[in-house]
């Protein structure tokens, strides 16, 4: 175990999940997870498509319901409030694979339209902001852009930006590099690999092993709704427990 292993280990819990069970319909696609992340905690979530990975990230900042068991996030209970809802929504960003911006806006204001909107920042503060995050992501000179002036590599950093910009305490990333030509996923990549060298707690579903391996304190493997193994990146990869993951993980070097 690794000193990073160590701290993981006994930092204070961020998410609690115990027990989610959601369906569409007659279509149960969360089957009772339960999972617990820890403060700085960086976890990379695999499987085949249709496993629920994303609609269980989903749940954790309250834009998916789920019909049993407990979620807690930062402290705060879901399902909950109004109020308890929104402040779940401070405490978590969200990233998803399309890249969401506002066209009609720039790059800058952007950045700026949640802080202004939900923390009342405005003027000068809120752009110092704005800036001091594009240049975190490597686009300073992009501040009055727009999006449609932006490779889609620049547009997902954008997003990774504006979600930051609220300084939450959790990152989620679903599926951020899919819609990406190839040559387009480093760049992102790097920025999300930057988080984590920060201490940020991360949650990313993703398809991109060699991240995960590199840069994940623990993998999850989810299929048919169910979590079927977790572990460090070394462990899972190297030595898979079920069929399940053994299938999965050979279906991608075929």
């Amino acid at each position: 175990m690794t000193p990073a292993d160590n701290e993981n280990a006994s930092a204070p819990a961020m998410i609690v999940c115990e027990g989610v069970q959601k369906f569409f319909g007659r279509f149960e696609v969360l089957r009772r997870v339960s999972l617990t992340i820890a403060r700085g905690e960086v976890l990379c979530i695999i499987g085949p498509s249709g496993g629920g990975k994303s609609t269980f990230l989903r749940t954790l900042n309250a834009l998916e319901g789920f019909d049993t068991g407990r979620i807690r996030v930062a402290g705060i209970e879901l399902p909950g409030t109004r109020r308890q809802v929104l402040g779940i929504r401070r405490e978590v960003g969200m990233v998803f694979q399309s890249f969401n911006l506002f066209p009609h806006l720039t790059v800058g204001k952007n950045i700026m339209l949640a802080p202004s909107l939900v923390k009342k920042k405005e003027g000068a503060a809120n752009e110092a902001v704005a800036r001091k995050l594009l240049e975190r992501v490597g686009l300073a000179e992009k501040f009055d852009a727009f999006g449609d002036q932006l490779s889609g590599g620049q547009q997902q950093r954008v997003a990774i930006a504006r979600a930051l910009a609220m300084e939450p305490a959790v990152l989620l990333c679903d599926e951020i590099t899919s819609a990406l030509d190839p040559e387009l996923v480093g760049e992102v990549l790097r920025v999300v690999e930057s988080l984590a060298d920060e201490g940020m707690t991360l949650l990313m579903v993703t398809h991109e092993m060699n991240f995960a391996r590199k840069v994940a304190d623990r993998v999850v493997f989810m299929h048919q709704g169910r979590v079927h193994e977790t572990g460090a990146p070394k462990d899972l990869f190297s030595n898979p427990q079920t069929p399940e993951l053994r299938m999965f993980l050979s279906a991608l070097h075929d």
